[in-house]
């Protein structure tokens, strides 16, 4: 069992017992809910949503929320001594999915 959800702009393909790494969710809730389904897939059916599934919907544990790697940001004009660096780390949260169920 499969499916392709869209959580905070970005799309994942997932089943059960997937863990991911998706941007900051702002919420301290345990579980979550998705029904921004856009694709159902298992080994008899197959169901592709215009644009989402309203019979679908993706539950998931929110594990922690963690830091993401640090990316380095530097600027720096010629022939005038400026230099900057400045350090980026973006937070993310951990979720697994737990079910996926098609109504």
């Amino acid at each position: 069992m499969q499916a392709v959800v869209k959580i905070k702009g970005n799309q994942y393909l997932v089943s059960e017992g997937t863990e991911l790494l998706v941007n900051n969710l702002n919420t301290e809730d345990k579980n979550l809910s998705f029904s921004d389904v856009l694709l159902y897939s298992d080994d008899k059916s197959f169901e592709i949503g215009k644009p989402f599934l309203t019979n679908c919907t993706v539950t998931a544990d929110n594990l922690e929320a963690v830091k993401g790697d640090k990316v380095r940001v530097s600027k720096y004009k010629a022939k005038s001594r400026y230099r900057r660096v400045v350090g980026f780390r973006s937070k993310l949260n951990r979720i697994r999915i737990e079910k996926i169920v098609l109504k």
